[in-house]
């Protein structure tokens, strides 16, 4: 039955014409009430993942939004993001709006700050290699230029992303468009103040 449950309640989420914060604070209610909740959560995130090219629009939308809930508030371990492998061969359009909804409102429950510290944790590093992938300098880019169109990528430190070096990419260095220009506008105004 707990299955049954945590099916439904993501059911009755995807349903809506716009994401209601309501269902995702039911799913945090459930993940901290009982451990088997959670670990069927986590079967849910992978199975709907998995299946995520059936969804329309506005349901994966909506199915991005409450695992971004669950994520945001560590509700759902981390973990889960390992079954996200964002390289050119194993994504289509509809896992990149998946992932780029996702990320956004991760960044918005925690912060850009937040969110790179998450990223870049050194005990979480094996659980986002499928997100920043290393293993083959295309798919170094790819992640990269990503993370980039997506509004979530620090130029100046992910330019240098798969040179002679073999160096990677560095997962930290997530900045959102807007706080790069925060950070520039701040800047025009010490100077002319």
């Amino acid at each position: 039955m707990p299955m049954g449950l945590c099916i439904m309640l993501l059911e009755c989420c995807c349903q809506e014409r716009t994401y209601l914060h309501y269902y995702g604070l039911l799913g945090l209610r459930f993940c901290m009430s009982n451990k088997f909740h959670q670990e069927n959560f986590e079967i849910c995130f992978v199975q709907q993942y998995s299946m995520i090219h059936r969804l329309e629009t506005n349901k994966l939308r909506n199915v991005a939004k409450f695992f971004a809930h669950l994520l945001g508030t560590f509700a759902l371990p981390w973990h889960v993001l390992a079954y996200i492998r964002l390289t050119e061969e194993d994504t289509a359009s509809s896992s990149h709006i998946f992932v780029k909804i996702l990320f956004w409102e991760l960044s918005e429950h925690l912060g850009i700050h937040l969110l790179t510290e998450r990223l870049t944790d050194p005990t979480m590093q094996d659980s986002f290699e499928s997100i920043f992938p290393k293993d083959d300098p295309k798919n170094t880019r790819f992640s990269i230029n990503f993370f980039m169109s997506i509004g979530l990528g620090d130029k100046e430190s992910r330019s240098s992303d798969s040179d002679d070096s073999g160096s990677e990419p560095d997962s930290g260095s997530l900045r959102s468009d807007d706080e790069s220009k925060s950070e520039s506008d701040s800047n025009d105004r010490r100077r002319r103040g």
